[in-house]
């Protein structure tokens, strides 16, 4: 069995020192970069199975770093999670808006920090726990869990882990109504402390991606949201 790789992007020695010992302890291999520079190239030579980006970074900073990696057809599906003592909400969105898949706020406990890795690799790495179902197809657009692909009349559709995980819960549920509560527990496991706002922007985000498809996600007002039936 192959050992998730992380790449690890921050430049406070203790806090590496931190994740370091916290990460390597569940078994992880970790690299690490003092730059959103080198980050960026590290990425782009390791192709690291996550991320851990610091937002305040010396020269580059990780709102950059991201939106690079997201554009960069090499990095643009590797798992990101934000780890920012920023803890705002609107910090957090923007965050979310450029492609990230989680965020940590610290000071974090490292039992925390291994859950959220544990929880983004599960949904949305290249080496996946649950054996997927097959393709679910609507129309013009084809969701292959197995893959992890995404099309549109056969146009690739790019897509963050999140983004992914969102759309295949609606995809396979046509109809059912969810609240944005249920959709997180649903992607992110019970409890875990996501901000409501955070969906919104996503599925925001998803629509766009998906172009005309994007009208199968529909807004049910004062509830949350639906995968429209064929």
């Amino acid at each position: 069995m192959t050992v998730p790789c992380i790449l690890v992007i921050e430049d406070d020695p203790d806090i590496r020192e931190l994740i370091q010992a916290s990460l390597a302890g569940e078994g992880y291999r970790i690299h690490q970069a003092v730059s959103g520079e080198k980050g960026l190239a590290a990425a782009r030579s390791l192709r690291p199975d996550l991320v851990l980006l610091d937002l305040m970074l010396p020269g580059m900073d990780g709102c950059t770093v991201c939106r690079l990696l997201r554009e960069d057809e090499v990095t643009r599906d590797l798992p990101v999670v934000m780890v920012t003592a920023r803890g705002e909400e609107a910090d957090i969105v923007a965050g979310l808006e450029l492609g990230a898949d989680d965020y940590v706020t610290k000071p974090f406990s490292p039992r925390v920090l291994a859950a959220r890795v544990r929880a983004v690799l599960r949904r949305g790495g290249r080496r996946g726990v649950e054996p997927p179902a097959g393709p679910v197809r609507h129309g013009s657009l084809v969701v292959d869990p197995a893959r992890r692909d995404v099309t549109v009349a056969g146009r690739p559709v790019a897509l963050s882990a999140t983004e992914f995980a969102i759309l295949l819960f609606l995809a396979r549920r046509p109809g059912w109504v969810f609240t944005r509560r249920q959709i997180l527990d649903g992607v992110h496991g019970e409890g875990h402390p996501v901000l409501d706002r955070s969906l919104d922007v996503q599925i925001a985000a998803l629509r766009r991606k998906l172009g005309d498809a994007g009208a199968l996600v529909e807004t049910v007002r004062g509830v949350g949201y639906r995968f429209r039936e064929s």
